[in-house]
């Protein structure tokens, strides 16, 4: 995780060289440059940044002539701002200038065939039209905006980071741009667990407690697997035969933890429990994103890769699994 001020530290060079190319007064205002974000989306987000603003000082904020007439302070306030709401980074370009002109939007779309002339567009459908590929409302190519390379850009590598992008204006007084981004990276507690020779990773959030049981503790309902914890029973998983993993198998005990909420629990075979540690996860990229019942992996201190086991749907992805193994035996003995 790393500050935002890593990048927000590059704009006030930038809108003090492009306003000074537009002839144009212009403060920019930084706020929230503490807010931490993952490494990885930190070095993603610069370019739609730029882009945005680049975008308020251009189109948004108005010359000092014609902030005068319309009674407003010459110089024109860009505001760059990062907020956590949650799991998710919230980043707002504020401008005050003179906001998007609704009718010169739907002029601009229905000219190029985005819309039908006779389709009435809501004021929030034609903020939104700035993000169409090739949407521009600049009256002449400059070589900071009105190239024909439009909001579109910022809003595809947002939404590569699985992000949202989101426009609000009022004619005369400004426009928001608003970024929403997903906390890829977080730090969870998670019981570390050895299965053959990998670790894995259960969020702590999750574990109910943890038994040592004896193989004849395992009893057989309907060919599910169980045992008995007080007056409940607990269906188990074999955590090795659902991952494909040779196990131990071997001593005279086997590892339970038991996981889910007090409705809906299940034990988790491992061969031996390791301890609690903070663990930092790191998003499965590519081939590995949809692994069904993985949440993510961590590096653990000795460099080992460990992979974070996702409860809720190893939970649904362990029963679905006995389910079939269970009909190919009845089949079989069939």
């Amino acid at each position: 995780m790393v500050p935002v001020s890593q990048i927000f530290s590059r704009f006030p060079r930038l809108v003090r060289d492009v306003s000074k190319s537009l002839k144009k007064k212009v403060n920019l205002i930084i706020q929230g440059e503490d807010t931490e974000l993952d490494k990885s989306v930190i070095e993603d987000l610069l370019d739609p940044l730029i882009h945005c603003v680049r975008n308020s000082v251009d189109h948004g904020i108005e010359s000092p002539a014609d902030r005068k007439a319309a009674g407003k302070p010459e110089e024109g306030n860009v505001l760059l701002k990062a907020s956590s709401e949650g799991s998710m980074i919230i980043i707002e370009i504020i401008d005050d200038g003179k906001g998007i002109d609704v009718n010169s939007v739907r002029e601009k779309a229905t000219e190029r065939g985005i819309i039908h002339p006779n389709k009435n567009l809501s004021d929030i459908e034609a903020f939104n039209m700035i993000f169409e590929p090739g949407f521009s409302t600049a009256q002449s190519v400059t070589n900071i905006s009105g190239r024909g390379v439009g909001l579109d850009v910022v809003k595809k590598q947002i939404e590569k980071l699985n992000g949202s992008a989101s426009v609000w204006s009022e004619k005369g007084k400004g426009t928001k741009i608003t970024i929403k981004l997903p906390l890829t990276l977080a730090i969870i507690q998670g019981l570390l667990v050895r299965l053959g020779k990998e670790i894995y990773a259960i969020p702590i959030t999750s574990v109910l407690e943890s038994h040592r049981i004896k193989p004849t503790d395992i009893k057989l309902i309907d060919n599910y697997e169980v045992f008995n914890v007080r007056d409940d029973v607990v269906s188990l998983i074999r955590l090795d035969r659902l991952f494909c993993i040779s196990g131990d198998g071997k001593g005279d005990y086997h590892f339970v933890v038991i996981v889910g909420s007090e409705d809906k629990k299940m034990g988790l075979m491992v061969d031996s429990l390791i301890g609690e540690e903070d663990v930092v996860i790191k998003p499965l990229k590519d081939r590995y994103t949809n692994s069904p019942g993985i949440a993510g992996a961590t590096i653990l201190g000795d460099g080992t890769v460990s992979l974070i086991i996702d409860v809720s749907q190893l939970l649904d992805l362990g029963l679905k699994t006995e389910r079939e193994k269970r009909m190919l035996r009845e089949s079989t003995i069939t």
